[in-house]
């Protein structure tokens, strides 16, 4: 750069010069300043990384700011499937999870990466599809023969595809019913969750299956009939899991232990029984807290 073009500094005027002065405070006084305005900046922040499901049907929107006003935190919520948000927790990316894939987070507990581990609710996997019905799915006994049906008529069934507790739900069903779905070109995997998988299967007329609370509060949305429900194996139990600060440091153990006992606190349950009815006529998830305990299942 030519000299000329070196920008001249600015001659600071005597009323400025005493103005800033005024203003310079010593630097401990800074410091504590600076500390006190991030102490109330902002509130604690709680990473719940949870199923789809939770997020889609509506009740983390009623849950989560009742836990936020109560305990004073910030929820940073990431609606994933059941094996992301456990991978997650493996890698102390959440503090907290809530999820619903049983073998999965019971392996997660055996390999010492959750704290705690306690029943929240349970609500039901259905199956859904064309009002037409061209598999005659709703003619099933059983969820296994409604799978059976639908592999041989070969009408569209769609499958999450992400590792989600839903879709681990569906793959048991699918061997059970002894078919390997796989590569087939009437099965379609969206990779993503239930809400968008849903309105995939609503446009191609298809065959999906869902939880019954991401269903009854989207139902509006898709032009998909209930066809098959009440089979034992359709059964959907939900857990929250603290992760543990011993194998994370970062992990907020203190947020992650008050939100447990929050979603299962009596006051919470009850939120949680009511949840759904005035606009479904029907609870999207049942309390189950309450009826066995809210006694964690601690890590070994």
């Amino acid at each position: 750069m030519r000299r000329s073009e070196h920008p001249r500094p600015p001659v600071m005027q005597p009323l400025a010069r005493r103005f800033l002065a005024s203003f310079l405070l010593p630097s401990s006084l800074w410091l504590s300043l600076l500390l006190i305005l991030t102490a109330c900046s902002g509130k604690d922040e709680l990473i719940l990384a949870t199923t789809t499901s939770t997020q889609d049907s509506g009740l983390l929107d009623v849950l989560v700011p009742r836990f936020e006003d109560e305990y004073d935190y910030t929820v940073k919520t990431i609606a994933v499937g059941s094996g992301q948000a456990l991978r997650m927790g493996e890698e102390g990316e959440a503090d907290v999870i809530l999820a619903h894939s049983p073998k999965a987070e019971e392996e997660f507990m055996a390999a010492g990466n959750g704290e705690s581990r306690q029943i929240v609710m349970h609500n039901d996997f259905i199956i859904v599809g064309p009002a037409d019905d061209p598999a005659r799915v709703a003619d099933a006994t059983d969820a296994a023969g409604a799978l059976g049906r639908i592999a041989g008529s070969g009408a569209v069934f769609v499958s999450r595809g992400d590792e989600s507790g839903t879709h681990t739900k569906e793959l048991s069903l699918w061997e059970k019913a002894g078919i390997d779905p796989a590569g087939e070109g009437w099965y379609q995997e969206t990779g993503q969750g239930m809400g968008a998988t849903l309105g995939i299967a609503s446009e191609k007329q298809g065959y999906t299956l869902s939880d019954r609370g991401t269903y009854l509060a989207q139902k509006a949305d898709h032009d998909l009939d209930l066809l098959l429900e009440g089979d034992a194996a359709l059964f959907n139990v939900y857990h929250v899991i603290v992760v543990d600060p011993q194998k994370h440091s970062k992990v907020n153990a203190k947020a992650a232990r008050e939100f447990a006992a929050f979603i299962t606190s009596a006051d919470t349950q009850a939120v949680i029984r009511d949840f759904g009815v005035e606009k479904y006529g029907e609870p999207l998830f049942i309390p189950e807290a309450l009826v066995e305990g809210a006694t964690p299942t601690n890590n070994p």
